[in-house]
């Protein structure tokens, strides 16, 4: 593993709480809204107890503080920084497992409730790991680990220097790589099988025309309605369930 970040990692909700202390996650201490220890939080002071974490109840405001959207539902774990995995170790949770490699890579995803999102739809789907790059992007900030709603304790997340090179070094390694755009072959004529990866682009620009340049090839989804695009995650979960499907054909 490989920390990059120097942030403490704030964990904020009772799902996404009781998935890090179920998953293992390395937390400093628990802190719980005074007067309202009732249902699921029970259990989460009940489990970092037993794991000999610090449970300390504070004040509401003291949680809004440390929210980002202050939709904390009365829990917040404070956390080491995230530590980023590699692509390598990416590539061997696919081997250990068994499996043809299904991997994700996120060109410029900006929004961290975005990245969350596609994060949980890549646990719902099997893939077995995202790359994001460590400039113009966002990185896995609380936000982002909220909106995964747990899916972050379960896919590893790989933050890289240059995107083209990695692409390059996974079509070496047979793997073929290709993206979301709005030109190539439709989504469901593209040969979606075997070892992959999947680009999708940011929200505003999509995939960098040097990313795109570097797939093996390039994929749009049908758009029948009057708007043009969509948002990126749900781009997101449209190309990963359709790899799916096609890939348990």
């Amino acid at each position: 593993m490989n920390n990059t970040e120097e942030m403490p990692l704030r964990i904020e909700g009772r799902n996404a709480v009781l998935e890090a202390l179920n998953s293992g996650r390395n937390i400093d201490k628990v802190l719980i809204k005074k007067g309202s220890i009732e249902g699921s939080l029970k259990v989460i002071i009940a489990k970092a107890r037993e794991k000999g974490i610090v449970v300390s109840e504070v004040a509401a405001s003291k949680l809004d503080e440390l929210s980002d959207r202050r939709a904390h539902q009365g829990v917040v774990a404070v956390c080491p920084a995230y530590a980023y995995s590699t692509v390598e170790d990416i590539l061997e949770k696919a081997r250990d497992l068994g499996q043809q490699p299904f991997i994700i890579i996120l060109d410029g995803i900006e929004d961290p409730h975005n990245l969350g999102a596609i994060i949980r739809t890549a646990d719902a789907t099997g893939a077995h790991g995202v790359i994001i790059p460590k400039r113009r992007a966002v990185g896995v900030t609380p936000a982002a680990v909220k909106s995964a709603a747990g899916a972050i304790e379960h896919v590893p997340v790989a933050r890289v220097t240059n995107l083209t090179n990695v692409i390059e070094d996974l079509k070496k390694q047979n793997i073929w790589v290709f993206c979301a755009d709005g030109t190539g072959q439709p989504l469901y004529e593209a040969p979606l099988t075997g070892e992959m990866a999947v680009v999708i682009g940011g929200e505003g620009g999509g995939v960098s025309r040097i990313v795109r340049e570097s797939c093996d090839f390039t994929v749009k989804i049908p758009m029948c309605g009057k708007i043009t695009s969509l948002n990126a995650s749900v781009a997101a979960a449209v190309v990963m369930y359709e790899a799916v499907r096609r890939r348990s054909i």
